[in-house]
């Protein structure tokens, strides 16, 4: 019988501007020409792969310093090992103008960008720990609710290199809800716009400035 691999708590914490090195360690990989995160966003006037080098890299890391933060990241014995994007949707210029993933209505849900998980941590519930981490402080912080597109995988296993958006079992687990499939495709599957609200929260609610905190989560696998 083979060896079962357990996993630690989970530490999942909001990327401020002093875990900077840490970001480059997830989202650095391909230097200058990453999308470090950029892409989803609109703030690279250049568009897909035409951003002049260092810009994107430059965007993020002023964005460190805003309310909220551009991301969440995940540690697992004190080791960086993952990140997931987000952003509030009504002020992500590519996402509002998208002809792709429709915008159902005007409140200023967060949304979900990307999961980016390091190799060697894989497969261990990092992606799952950063969305709950992600709610968690997007709660605190005054959302209404979040929004995520991730793909359908429809029973099957999906190439890491399109999985970045996320998985529909993985979000309806936390208690999201499927709203319309949208025009996005990743992995030749669309995206489904999924929605979880806050019912403790007034709809469109504001946002209060939350200190960055520490989440602790477990993996659900």
């Amino acid at each position: 019988m083979g060896a079962t691999s357990t996993v630690g708590p989970i530490e999942v914490v909001p990327a401020t501007p002093d875990r900077w090195a840490d970001v480059v360690t997830i989202l650095g990989n391909n230097g200058d020409k990453g999308c470090w995160c950029q892409a989803p966003r609109g703030f690279d006037a250049g568009g897909y792969g035409k951003a002049k080098p260092g810009v994107r890299r430059d965007l993020l890391r002023g964005q460190l310093e805003e309310e909220p933060p551009p991301g969440m990241l995940a540690y697992v014995d004190g080791e960086v090992a993952g990140w997931c994007g987000f952003g509030i949707r009504t002020a992500l210029p590519r996402l509002e103008r998208s002809r792709t993933i429709p915008k159902v209505d005007d409140r200023p849900v967060w949304s979900i960008l990307c999961f980016n998980v390091r190799v060697g941590f894989r497969r261990r519930g990092i992606a799952a720990a950063l969305l709950d981490g992600m709610i968690d402080y997007a709660r605190r912080s005054g959302a209404p609710g979040v929004e995520a597109y991730p793909i359908d995988p429809e029973g099957g296993r999906v190439d890491v290199n399109f999985g970045y958006v996320g998985v529909t079992p993985m979000f309806e687990k936390a208690g999201f809800e499927r709203i319309v499939e949208t025009d996005a495709h990743s992995a030749r599957r669309p995206r489904i716009l999924m929605r979880l609200m806050f019912q403790d929260h007034p709809s469109g609610g504001t946002r209060v400035s939350v200190p960055p905190s520490t989440v602790t989560a477990r993996s659900r696998d």
